[in-house]
C-alpha cells in the first residue's frame, strides 16, 4: 500500500471542495444549523422545568455526537459519489491504485471533511450555548472514535450499494443514519425500546456511546467496559463492510459491470 497514491485520492477532494462553494458550504452550514435549532431548544426545556436539571449536555451533546457520526458517513460516501457523477470511477483503476488504497483514500477523505464538522460544532456549541466537554471527561476521546469508526463502515457499506445497484442507488444511502437513529438511544435510554428493538440496538456501537453520555452526565456509573464492547463492535463492523465491498467489487469486475457502470447498471 503506497502512502503517494492515497495521499492522491484525497489531494483530489481537497481540489474539488476548494473549487466550488457548493461543496465547502455543506460540510458546515447543516451541522451549524441543528446545533442552534437543539441549542434554542434545550435553553427552552431548561426554563420550563423546575427540576434544575441541565439539558444541554445530555441533548445538545449527544445531537453533536449524532451529526459528527453523520458526516464521517457521508465523507465516506461523498468522495465515492464524486468519482461516480463525473464518471471518473472506472479511470481510478486504469491507474496503478488498488482497491484498497481507493477505499483508505475515501476513509482519509472523510477524516478532513468530518473534522471541519466537529470544529463548527464545537466552537458554536461551546460558544453559543455554553456545552461543556469537560463534562465528559477523557470519555469523549472513545466516544467519538467509537462514532468515526461505525461511521467509516456504514459509509463502506454504502458506496458497496452504489457499486452493486448503481449510482440512482444513493437514495438507499443518505436516510442510513436517520434509520439506525431510534435504535441508537440518541436521545431517550435504550431500556425505554420493546425487547425486539433492544436486542438491535446493543447490536450497535452508538447505543453503547450515548448510553455511556447519559451516565456520565447524570452522575450514575459508567462501566468502561461498554466502551470497550461498542469499539469491538465498531472495528467488526469496518472489516465486514470491507469485506463485502471487496465481494461486490470482484463481482463487478468479473461480470464486467464495472465497465458499463452508468445511471442504468441495475444488473
Amino acid at each position: 500500500m503506497h502512502i503517494t497514491r492515497i495521499a492522491a485520492v484525497v489531494l483530489r477532494q481537497f481540489y474539488l471542495i476548494r473549487g466550488s462553494v457548493s461543496r465547502l458550504v455543506p460540510l458546515f452550514i447543516w451541522v451549524a444549523i441543528d446545533i442552534v435549532l437543539w441549542g434554542f431548544m434545550t435553553k427552552y426545556l431548561n426554563t420550563v422545568t423546575s427540576s434544575g436539571f441541565n439539558f444541554v449536555p445530555v441533548l445538545l451533546g449527544a445531537v453533536l455526537l449524532w451529526d459528527f457520526f453523520t458526516r464521517v458517513m457521508h465523507g465516506v460516501t461523498m468522495a465515492f459519489l464524486e468519482d461516480v457523477w463525473s464518471r471518473n470511477f472506472l479511470n481510478m483503476f486504469a491507474s496503478p491504485i488498488s482497491i484498497f488504497e481507493y477505499l483508505a483514500g475515501l476513509v482519509a477523505s472523510s477524516v478532513f471533511t468530518s473534522a471541519i464538522g466537529l470544529v463548527v460544532m464545537l466552537l458554536l456549541a461551546t460558544a453559543a450555548f455554553g456545552l461543556s466537554f469537560f463534562a465528559y471527561g477523557m470519555a469523549l476521546v472513545g466516544f467519538l472514535m467509537i462514532l468515526f469508526i461505525f461511521g467509516i463502515a456504514l459509509g463502506i457499506v454504502g458506496c458497496t450499494l452504489v457499486l452493486r445497484l448503481g449510482p440512482s442507488a444513493e437514495w438507499f444511502v443518505w436516510p442510513i443514519p436517520a434509520l439506525l437513529s431510534p435504535f441508537a438511544g440518541v436521545f431517550y435510554p435504550v431500556t425505554t425500546l420493546p425487547g425486539w428493538m433492544q436486542m438491535i440496538a446493543y447490536s450497535m456501537p452508538p447505543s453503547y456511546v450515548f448510553e455511556g453520555v447519559r451516565a456520565i452526565v447524570t452522575g450514575k456509573a459508567f462501566a468502561p467496559s461498554s466502551l470497550i464492547t461498542g469499539a469491538l463492535l465498531a472495528m467488526v463492523y469496518v472489516v465486514i463492510a470491507a469485506m463485502f465491498f471487496m465481494r461486490v467489487y470482484r463481482q463487478a469486475v468479473r461480470t464486467g459491470l464495472i465497465a458499463r457502470y452508468s445511471a442504468e447498471s441495475l444488473s
